[in-house]
């Protein structure tokens, strides 16, 4: 992989500067509820309309159908110019939904699915997990009932990340009652307006109702709406976790190392107990620059998947290491912060602008889960890239 960039990149980057320069929204994201979603829709849209949405995504779908180190590079720009990411109610959409459909879907579903994604009219939820079937995915029992034309489905999916805000979710039940495990189930397409739907909001220690119950009474949806075969479900899927652990993080990748640059300065400006800078203990200061260089190999390692995911069109299992060292680089950084500043700054009133190292902190938490938890990561890990035994 050549690391240099191109006249092209570094034109991109200037343009894509000089835009979110003059663009980024100045009012602060709302915290909570249809506000926050209709701020996501309209900075989706804007980016839209001044040609900034799907950086490498297909031309014919309204994307930009640049390269994968160019999509890297909007990143970066988007972190250092302090502008919203897809870590908002058009995540899902955009980092795992759209490429799932990019790489597995029909014709019909892209060219419906693709625009209305890139253009913000369509926010999208994740059905996977269930009561029983979080990181054993492979044990969901929401089951899909073929009849006729349709898919009758009857379950419940739970930590459903804004179901109540979503057009559309990417559903994963069983199709095949005598299935077992990775077997008989199909990826589909679900319509969050159909009848027999009814979304449970759960409120979280973020002291929002960000995830969601969400329970299926008989819900009809097309045959046409499963992307992969019926009963072969867990290949789409795997292609959905591929995107959302390793590209699906990229933001939030490119965002730690100016997290840190932030903390550093933070550390320059706040004193001890004993009336030191922060920065001038040894401890804290050791531990920064420890931090900083991770955020550096991190890096690295995005630059590699998005090579990989240039070469064949998915991301590797290597996403699964990346959103490991994602996890508890974020959680060291936000536990330094609250050296720094005391532990008082836990108290959380649930706005995020007003106090943002504090939601920093409790999002760290949040994301050792989210996405598949740490324990699952490392177990990907063992078992596909170092290949190590499994236990008996």
């Amino acid at each position: 992989m050549d690391l240099r960039y191109s006249e092209a990149d570094q034109e991109f980057r200037a343009r894509a500067r000089a835009w979110l320069t003059a663009n980024v929204p100045v009012e602060p994201r709302p915290s909570h509820g249809l506000a926050s979603a209709q701020f996501d829709r309209d900075w989706q849209r804007k980016l839209f309309d001044h040609g900034w949405a799907g950086v490498a995504w297909p031309v014919e779908y309204g994307g930009l159908g640049l390269s994968g180190l160019q999509q890297v590079i909007w990143y970066e720009e988007l972190a250092r110019a302090h502008a919203p990411h897809h870590i908002n109610t058009m995540y899902v959409a955009m980092m795992h939904a759209g490429p799932t459909l990019i790489a597995r879907g029909t014709e019909e579903q892209k060219s419906f699915h693709l625009p209305r994604i890139l253009s913000g009219d369509a926010i999208w939820c994740q059905g996977f997990s269930e009561p029983n079937a979080g990181s054993d995915l492979a044990a969901l029992k929401t089951r899909g009932v073929i009849d006729g034309d349709d898919i009758v489905v009857t379950g419940a999916k739970m930590w459903t990340t804004d179901a109540q805000h979503a057009d559309y979710q990417e559903l994963l039940v069983r199709t095949d009652p005598d299935s077992e495990r990775h077997k008989g189930l199909t990826w589909l397409i679900c319509d969050m307006k159909l009848p027999g739907i009814d979304i449970k909001p759960i409120r979280t220690m973020l002291q929002d109702e960000h995830v969601n119950m969400v329970f299926y009474d008989e819900v009809r949806i097309p045959l046409k709406n499963a992307v992969g075969a019926v009963n072969q479900g867990w290949s789409s899927a795997l292609a959905t976790l591929a995107f959302e652990r390793g590209l699906g993080f990229i933001g939030d990748q490119l965002e730690l190392y100016e997290r840190v640059c932030r903390a550093i300065d933070l550390a320059r400006t706040v004193r001890l107990e004993d009336g030191r800078l922060a920065i001038d203990d040894d401890g804290i200061a050791q531990r920064l620059a420890s931090i900083k260089a991770e955020t550096i190999a991190i890096r690295s390692m995005t630059l590699a998947d998005i090579a990989e995911t240039d070469r064949t069109g998915l991301p590797g299992p290597k996403g699964s290491m990346m959103k490991l060292m994602v996890t508890q680089t974020h959680k060291a950084l936000s536990e330094i912060v609250g050296e720094v500043l005391g532990w008082d700054f836990l108290e959380f009133n649930g706005d995020r602008s007003a106090h943002p190292w504090t939601y920093d902190y409790l999002w760290s938490w949040v994301f050792s889960i989210s996405g598949g938890t740490s324990e699952i990561q490392r177990e990907n890990v063992a078992d596909r890239i170092l290949q190590l035994p499994r236990a008996r």
